[in-house]
């Protein structure tokens, strides 16, 4: 920036927006001044205003009931703008690490259709596979699942993470195909995961279990010597494929 530039409303505008976004990330700010900084990005309402606001949810603050109520105000005043903030919704869930917060805000302005879309293309940027920090794959995950009205959809968009090399992910996975409840896309992937050597988590194949149970899904006839290799001892699995739980044994 040039020394006319500096001195340019522009240049005055410009500079106010960084420190503002500075102060929004500042743990060792006071909450006021936070606050001040806040109204300044919402009142300026520009998207890299608004992208600098999100940006208070990715910090956490010491004293956890002010972080709380500070990113609560954020989160109410960003879902009054509504859809027109998508966009940068976007673009903050592309590049945060910890998305549960605009994920939250994503689902109040956007449509089931659209918010489904955003969730896939940020979704796409983490394949399964491996990646150092899985969380951001965890939470999208965790999101599908309250996606029940695209759910044939955002179970389709699940089922591969059965494969990934994260327990985690793979769990979250699982969790979302059973809380779904969609059968086409997910019974054969689950069994499949249920099945395969290389899965040795306990808690997915009880998950798993648990999920065929409360749905009534079969497991075919060709699984069944495989299955019952696999099956935890807490189930029983009769002669139409049906899995059950055993009662608890009396006192």
């Amino acid at each position: 920036m040039g020394f006319l530039d500096f001195l340019s409303k522009t240049g005055r505008e410009k500079r106010s927006l960084e420190s503002n976004i500075k102060r929004v990330v500042n743990k060792y700010a006071q909450s006021p001044d936070r606050f001040k900084a806040f109204e300044s990005l919402l009142n300026d309402g520009s998207p890299d205003a608004i992208y600098g606001l999100m940006r208070r949810f990715g910090m956490v603050y010491d004293k956890s009931i002010e972080d709380e109520q500070e990113k609560e105000w954020v989160f109410d005043a960003l879902v009054e703008k509504g859809a027109a903030i998508i966009p940068q919704i976007e673009r903050y869930l592309r590049t945060a690490d910890s998305i549960s917060w605009p994920l939250r805000l994503l689902d109040r302005v956007a449509s089931k259709e659209y918010e489904l879309e955003v969730v896939a293309k940020v979704l796409a940027e983490h394949e399964p596979g491996y990646e150092r920090d899985p969380t951001k794959k965890i939470q999208l995950l965790n999101h599908l699942a309250g996606l029940k009205t695209n759910g044939r959809e955002a179970a389709t968009l699940a089922a591969p993470y059965l494969a990934d090399m994260d327990e985690g992910v793979r769990y979250a996975a699982a969790e979302t195909l059973v809380r779904l409840g969609e059968e086409a896309p997910a019974r054969e992937a689950l069994i499949a995961q249920f099945l395969s050597d290389g899965e040795e988590s306990l808690r997915l194949r009880l998950l798993v279990a648990d999920g065929f149970v409360h749905h009534e899904w079969r497991v075919d006839k060709t699984y069944r010597p495989a299955f019952d290799k696999k099956l935890p001892d807490q189930f029983t699995i009769d002669r139409e494929g049906l899995l059950k739980k055993k009662a608890a044994p009396a006192p």
